[in-house]
């Protein structure tokens, strides 16, 4: 991709989130203009209609995991006296900064049973970790904004910023002072908190999964190396099992290596096994032989012989950094064929650049990029395209034995995007990737995600 492709691809990603943003609660200027300030109003004063105090603000109850875009307030926690009690929404007549006031003298106070999808904000969502997915970002909640409207009071927003920590350590009048120009909108962050609620899980991570599948395997990658141990297994138990293993792919080994330890065995080994084979092959290497076993136990049979056979290939070697993943095709097969064969393994796009053409002994002919297919008529044999490809000489391969700095300067010589791993029968039992063979080489440089780049 071209740099200037690269930056107009940016900005139109910049204008659509921009434009999204503007569809948001907190981009009206009526809505920022009302904001009160959770960490302003608890421990605030509650008053009746005639003005008298009845209590003070512990908690704010909200509807966090339902089909409401913005969290509907559902309640109060109250502390009169010594007593904790529970206050209905629809008692409520105005929310304002750091103060309460009911809509009648007289109020019907409970005791609170939590009912599913309700969280309290202040003790299970403020201070704690969230994903910004607008930003793409692990972040944490120094405060949250409520909205109050005619008929109720939403969660529209959430700061992150370090003065409002500092506001909140000032005196009570800074306190309830919100600052809108540092909000983020609730619609761009999925929370994390296991304990959040009692409600069953199709209710606590309907938002969130939303959100989260937008987000491409190097984001994923990025929020999961920045999050703590209890909150990235529960993201990943919110994600497909592909989507997971795409975003391990991404990972820095070191981080890869702590979460496969953290997870649950048969969690770990269904991600791995969802993995590239190479891909996997790395992970397991930097287990120790016991937890690498305890893995493969229990994969599927095959899929573990697999990657056993991989890691009896030494590290810094062809082998130890190929890919089994391979598409194979004879003379006799028409382009069209092939296409077909290769639309059944869209999945593995990223690990397929072209198509190894054998003999029926299953020896190596050709290797066939795919720009060469993508352009041959579909009627044409594979045969044809074997004569054409002649005239550039035979194809470049390895051994899974040999060194991968000697592979490095092979698949510079032939500036190629791989290059075929071969047995001494010259029939191909791999292949080594470009962006593989670099991360092999240098490891120290870690994996390079553009979007820390920006930042």
């Amino acid at each position: 991709m071209s740099v200037n492709t690269l930056l107009m691809s940016t900005s139109a990603r910049l204008r659509d989130r921009r434009g999204t943003l503007e569809r948001r609660a907190t981009a009206s200027k009526a809505v920022r203009t009302s904001l009160v300030s959770l960490a302003g109003l608890v421990g605030g004063p509650v008053t009746n209609q005639a003005g008298e105090e009845v209590g003070r603000v512990v908690d704010v109850v909200a509807r966090l995991y339902g089909p409401d875009p913005y969290p509907p307030v559902t309640g109060l926690i109250l502390r009169i006296g010594r007593r904790r009690t529970f206050l209905a929404a629809d008692a409520i007549s105005k929310v304002h900064a750091g103060h309460v006031r009911l809509r009648t003298a007289r109020v019907d106070l409970r005791d609170f049973v939590r009912r599913p999808g309700e969280v309290l904000l202040a003790r299970d969502v403020l201070d704690h970790q969230l994903v910004d997915v607008d930003g793409v970002q692990v972040t944490r909640a120094a405060d949250l904004y409520l909205a109050p409207l005619v008929d109720r009071v939403l969660l529209v927003g959430v700061d992150v910023s370090l003065p409002t920590l500092l506001r909140r350590l000032g005196p009570r009048r800074w306190q309830a002072r919100p600052t809108p120009e540092r909000v983020l909108d609730w619609q761009a962050v999925a929370p994390f908190a296991e304990q959040a609620t009692d409600g069953p899980p199709e209710v606590r991570l309907r938002a969130s999964r939303t959100a989260l599948r937008r987000l491409r395997p190097a984001d994923l990658a990025d929020i999961l190396e920045d999050l703590g141990r209890s909150e990235r297994q529960q993201l990943l138990g919110w994600l497909e099992p592909e989507q997971a293993a795409d975003a391990l792919e991404e990972m820095e080994p070191a981080e890869l290596e702590n979460l496969l330890r953290e997870a649950a065995p048969d969690h770990a080994a269904r991600l791995v096994d969802e993995m590239e084979p190479d891909e996997a092959t790395d992970a397991l290497r930097d287990l120790t032989p016991e937890e690498r076993e305890n893995l493969l136990r229990r994969m599927p049979t095959g899929e573990a012989a697999e990657l056993r056979r991989l890691l009896t290939h030494r590290e810094g070697t062809a082998g130890g950094a190929m890919t089994t993943l391979l598409v194979t095709a004879h003379g006799d097969e028409t382009v069209a064929q092939v296409r077909a064969r290769l639309a059944e393994q869209a999945e593995h796009r990223t690990e397929i650049d072209a198509v190894a053409v054998v003999d029926d002994h299953d020896r190596l002919l050709c290797d066939i990029a795919l720009f060469d297919l993508a352009v041959a008529e579909d009627t044409s044999p594979v045969a044809d395209l074997l004569v054409w490809l002649a005239q550039f000489g035979p194809p470049v391969t390895v051994h899974a034995d040999t060194p991968l700095a000697e592979a490095a300067d092979q698949l510079v010589a032939a500036r190629a995007s791989s290059l075929l791993v071969v047995d001494d029968g010259d029939r191909p039992i791999g292949r080594i990737l470009a962006d593989d063979l670099l991360d092999a080489m240098l490891p120290e440089r870690g994996r390079l995600h553009f979007r820390r780049f920006l930042q």
